[in-house]
């Protein structure tokens, strides 16, 4: 089977999300936590990507980025799996892969970036998060110099506070079955999750067709009547 188009594009939010081999563990402690925020700050520097959401669970990470050239999550995550991956084998006594092939991603339109962010960061109490999950930063609860929040994160009030407090509402009203689904069917097409103004634009900015177009003839394309072509 063919693997889904993915889309890079700089100045663009992206969700991407790595998993296990066979969805086993990545992480068996918090050691191995922290070695992988470590290294994923090494990299978006070395890389030039904000780092805006993220969310380590046992068999995957999610995470939202914003790279500053097309290429450069792609650079970045292969340069996280191999440092992380190797340090992960040593301490662990172990060899061979961890992950399940290569990471998923989908581009984030800003109209849908909160509603993204709260599906990363609020699946495991958002309300109590662990120190695994960058919602206590967006929380007030911590300061994670890791983080570069996104305008539209900063657009939800004038002050820290009232920012927080924004973003506390969003997280407990929690997200709808059909965003939910919508931002899982755009990651495993691959494109964008946002509404269809946001892929017109993009469509625009790219100068192609990203959505496939409808089957049939367009409507009003059928064989003319005799009466219509001039004929008796």
């Amino acid at each position: 089977m063919a693997r889904p188009q993915r889309l890079f594009l700089s100045g663009h939010p992206h969700h991407v999300i790595q998993r296990g081999h066979n969805q086993g563990p990545i992480f068996l402690d918090d050691e191995d936590r922290r070695a992988y925020l470590h290294h994923l700050g090494e990299v978006a520097r070395e890389s030039r990507v904000a780092v805006h959401a993220y969310a380590l669970r046992d068999d995957r990470v999610h995470l939202l980025l914003t790279p500053q050239t097309d290429g450069a999550i792609s650079r970045m995550m292969q340069a996280l799996g191999r440092r992380y991956v190797a340090a992960f084998n040593r301490r662990h006594g172990r060899s061979g892969t961890l992950w399940a092939g290569r990471f998923a991603s989908h581009l984030v339109d800003e109209g849908a970036l909160l509603d993204c962010q709260c599906y990363i960061e609020g699946q495991d109490a958002p309300l109590v998060p662990t120190p695994w999950s960058s919602a206590a930063h967006h929380l007030g609860l911590q300061h994670d110099h890791l983080l570069t929040p996104h305008r539209v994160v900063w657009a939800l009030g004038n002050t820290p506070f009232e920012r927080e407090a924004a973003y506390r509402a969003r997280l407990e009203l929690g997200l709808s079955a059909s965003t939910r689904t919508a931002i899982e069917q755009a990651m495993r097409q691959g494109l964008l999750l946002g509404n269809d103004a946001a892929w017109q634009a993009l469509e625009r900015e790219l100068h192609r067709p990203l959505r496939p177009r409808p089957r049939g003839r367009p409507q009003g394309s059928g064989r003319k009547h005799a009466s219509d072509s001039g004929t008796n």
